[in-house]
């Protein structure tokens, strides 16, 4: 199990770094927008949509390296005091949770990207970008890459409680 939570980690990671380079993406195409709006005045509808059109593959993509990082916020007021065990059974609980919302994103957000393929949507506004449909394919996608992080976490966290089962003492005060 720790191997194939080490792999799913890495994948994960690695399209976390690919991802982040939209980051630098992003800002150049702001760069240029303003550059176009203050010193030339003028602007492009394309150039606008782009912005958005980078900012969803770091939203949408970035959750799961997030989520691999701990880059993600925690409610710890009870959690801090449960005992080691309870915390890990906590955290393959809420991970195989968020494994069953993730897998229902994934189903209901496919017929919304094929819609949006068959009808050939694009902007609406004059010069805008085509191919809509590409930027909404990031939801499956995205939610799949997370489905897959979670997995890996829960994985981690049944290690993690097992380890602690092995390990705590055999008194009825060392449960759960």
């Amino acid at each position: 199990m720790k191997r194939l939570a080490d792999q799913l980690d890495w994948f994960i990671d690695r399209v976390g770094r690919i991802t982040g380079w939209c980051a630098f993406g992003l800002v150049c195409v702001m760069s240029f927008n303003v550059l176009l709006r203050y010193m030339f005045r003028t602007g492009s509808v394309a150039m606008q949509e782009l912005e958005w059109h980078l900012m969803a593959p770091i939203c949408l993509l970035g959750l799961s390296y997030a989520l691999l990082h701990d880059g993600h916020v925690k409610v710890d007021i009870l959690y801090g005091r449960f005992s080691p065990k309870l915390q890990r059974l906590v955290d393959a609980v809420s991970m195989l949770l968020v494994c069953a919302v993730v897998a229902f994103l994934i189903y209901v957000s496919i017929p919304y990207v094929m819609q949006s393929y068959w009808i050939g949507e694009k902007s609406p506004d004059p010069g805008g970008l085509t191919h809509r449909w590409m930027l909404k394919a990031l939801l499956p996608l995205g939610f799949l890459l997370l489905l897959i992080q979670s997995f890996a976490a829960f994985l981690r966290a049944l290690i993690a409680y097992q380890a602690a089962s092995d390990a705590a003492p055999a008194t009825p005060e060392a449960g759960i």
